[in-house]
């Protein structure tokens, strides 16, 4: 695939994750993903609740600032915004707002993710919601 074609699927990435369409999300990815996250990783299967629970909780919004491709790979650098809406492993909502940078590493395959990896400043982000990070 082309470098745009890899650098759309991203942004499709983006869009379907800022809605929570974990069916949009499932698709973009290839059958044997790898997801890498802060909070753990494994397939789509061991990810996919990981992402469920995150959405209700803050109702994360990625705002895509920079976007680069070099063949089969695609980083990303976000704007992430969201708010303590609802229950996170134990506490309750804060109704407090975050804003990080967070990053992400996409290696694609045929036009989909094949691997992701995200990094942010998770501690910044819970101590802006006023949440026990771990």
């Amino acid at each position: 695939m082309s470098e745009e074609a890899n650098k759309q699927t991203v942004l499709d990435y983006v869009d379907a994750f800022n809605r929570a369409d974990l069916e949009a999300l499932r698709r973009l990815f290839t059958d044997d993903a790898l997801v890498y996250g802060v909070l753990g990783w494994g397939g789509l299967d061991q990810v996919m609740p990981i992402w469920q629970e995150i959405q209700q909780a803050f109702s994360i919004r990625l705002q895509v600032e920079s976007l680069i491709a070099a063949g089969e790979t695609v980083a990303v650098r976000y704007t992430e915004r969201g708010t303590s809406v609802g229950p996170f492993r134990g506490q309750a909502a804060t109704g407090k707002s975050f804003e990080v940078v967070a990053m992400e590493w996409f290696e694609m395959r045929e036009g989909r993710i094949h691997r992701r990896w995200g990094a942010r400043d998770s501690a910044a982000q819970f101590r802006q919601m006023g949440l026990l990070l771990g």
